[in-house]
């Protein structure tokens, strides 16, 4: 079989080679502390998982679903955007029923880019951002977010002639993978950007509910004439503990929505009707467990800021999302390096900022998935093997 060149894009080779010291030191028969992906831990709300099983004991619940997802689900949705931002959005125009926010992130680009046509992805960026410009046959321009500017986008530094082309721009904060959060002053500057150059923006907003030290995430579409340029994603498996269920939702300006369901509405045919009543008891019922997920992270969160210090690894603490962005202790530059260093020496993983762009090159992104015992026993091992003398 003769594939296709833009699969020779999809596939990072940074996360192929952390795979294979991966499984080269569970061969050796040390213990893997999987501190890489960003999936949730933490198991949902027994509301939650007791309304997906009175639905899947619902014979009636196995037809094909709509690719627009339920009408109780888009109004649920609407109504909790209501409650959560005070934003107020049409359920049958406004809001899209998704299969986790990464389906429609990666299928957007094929509604509004063209063969050639530029899309604004943020480096460092989820690889998904750029995954699905390329499917589409899109050409990214990627917008380095540096430390300096508060990993935000320098929309002036943006050349004249790549705003004129652009069709699409990316944004995601609270951002993963570099755990800062942006305000609806920022998100301001967006719409003025993208109103100007007549851009459709499309914010990632899938960490929206775990912030931490009393932060609360504005939603972009707060900021007036947003939803004339752009749409929302967000997704429950990080605010629900429902990753595997893969359920999410789009939101925003209508055109992109009736767009983004003409494309779905021919690929699939929408979510697993008891996901979405799953979905449903988790957005109206009670919300305790995002309160218990903002505790166990923020925990989780200082405990591992303060066992790397102690070690001399002084880094950064996050305002939200499960990740801290760290950077490189003193006396390293390669980001793939440290990372298979600490992966051979401890079986510790932790994925190399360069997995989400060049300018990731200097830090690694440590998930906080595992529980304060697990996190502890990494801390030991890399105590045991590292003294990193400061930064």
């Amino acid at each position: 079989m003769k594939k296709a060149k833009r699969l020779d894009f999809l596939k990072s080779a940074v996360f192929a080679e952390l795979d294979r010291i991966k499984n080269e030191v569970s061969a050796q028969g040390m213990e893997i502390i999987n501190l890489g992906i960003g999936s949730p831990d933490r198991p949902p709300a027994p509301h939650v998982y007791h309304a997906l099983q009175e639905a899947i004991e619902n014979l009636g619940n196995y037809g094909y679903p709509s690719s627009r997802g339920t009408a109780e689900l888009r109004e649920t949705i609407a109504w909790w955007y209501k409650h959560r931002f005070d934003v107020n959005l049409d359920p049958d125009r406004e809001v899209l029923v998704l299969m986790g926010s990464q389906d429609g992130l990666g299928h957007l680009p094929l509604c509004c880019l063209n063969p050639g046509d530029l899309a604004l992805v943020p480096d460092p960026g989820y690889p998904v951002y750029s995954a699905g410009v390329i499917l589409a046959g899109g050409s990214v321009y990627y917008v380095p977010l540096c430390r300096e500017r508060g990993f935000l986008p320098d929309m002036e530094g943006i050349p004249e002639d790549i705003a004129t082309r652009a069709r699409m721009m990316i944004i995601n904060y609270p951002n993963n993978p570099l755990a800062v959060v942006a305000d609806k002053t920022f998100f301001a500057k967006v719409v003025e950007f993208a109103t100007k150059y007549n851009i459709l923006v499309c914010h990632d907003h899938a960490y929206s509910e775990l912030a931490f030290d009393g932060f609360r995430s504005p939603s972009f579409l707060e900021v007036v004439g947003a939803r004339e340029i752009g749409v929302e994603f967000h997704s429950v498996s990080k605010t629900y503990n429902m990753a595997g269920c893969r359920l999410g939702f789009v939101v925003g300006n209508e055109e992109a929505i009736e767009a983004l369901e003409r494309v779905k509405s021919n690929i699939d045919y929408g979510v697993f009707l008891p996901v979405q009543k799953a979905g449903i008891a988790a957005l109206r019922g009670p919300q305790e467990i995002i309160e218990q997920n903002i505790s166990a992270y923020s925990a989780r969160r200082d405990l591992l800021i303060d066992g790397l210090a102690k070690i001399g690894w002084k880094v950064d603490k996050p305002q939200a999302t499960m990740f801290i962005w760290a950077s490189l202790p003193k006396d390293y530059a390669s980001s793939e390096k440290f990372a298979a260093e600490v992966l051979r020496k401890t079986g510790v993983v932790m994925v190399p900022g360069t997995a989400f762009g060049k300018q990731g090159e200097g830090y690694v992104r440590i998930a906080l998935v595992q529980d304060e015992k697990i996190i502890k026993k990494a801390l030991k091992r890399l105590e045991e093997k590292f003294r990193f003398g400061g930064l």
